[in-house]
């Protein structure tokens, strides 16, 4: 049974820093793709990130850019998503996902596996 375990959401000031972790179990991590979306209140779920399992590209949506990193360790099934400078309009339920798919992994249909999300909420 595939599971993928998000931890590090939380509070925290405009300008501030937080680090999410996504621990995978019950797959071959070292060949998925591994993505992070968020969700606002009633708004669509969104791409953020992702990293390939080929030689770790990465990918980002363009509001995070220069501000957010996705990385993995395939040694220990993780992927985070370093995020510096955080803005109010950050604020979401942040997802780990992750994917077989060869392409179009800006789009959630490309993933296979989700985790339970992890709120992250920045004031002003």
């Amino acid at each position: 049974q595939v599971q993928l375990a998000e931890s590090g959401g939380g509070l925290v000031q405009a300008g501030g820093s937080l680090r999410l972790s996504c621990a995978a179990t019950g797959l071959t991590f070292s060949t998925h793709t591994m993505g992070w979306f968020r969700q606002a209140p009633g708004k669509e779920r969104e791409f953020v990130a992702c990293i390939r399992w080929i030689g770790s590209t990465t990918y980002y949506e363009d509001s995070v850019k220069g501000r957010f990193t996705i990385s993995r360790d395939n040694a220990k099934n993780t992927v985070y998503l370093q995020m510096n400078s955080l803005k109010p309009e950050d604020t979401a339920v942040y997802y780990c996902a992750a994917s077989r798919a060869g392409s179009s992994w800006r789009s959630r249909y490309a993933y296979d596996y989700w985790g339970q999300g992890t709120q992250v909420t920045v004031s002003s």
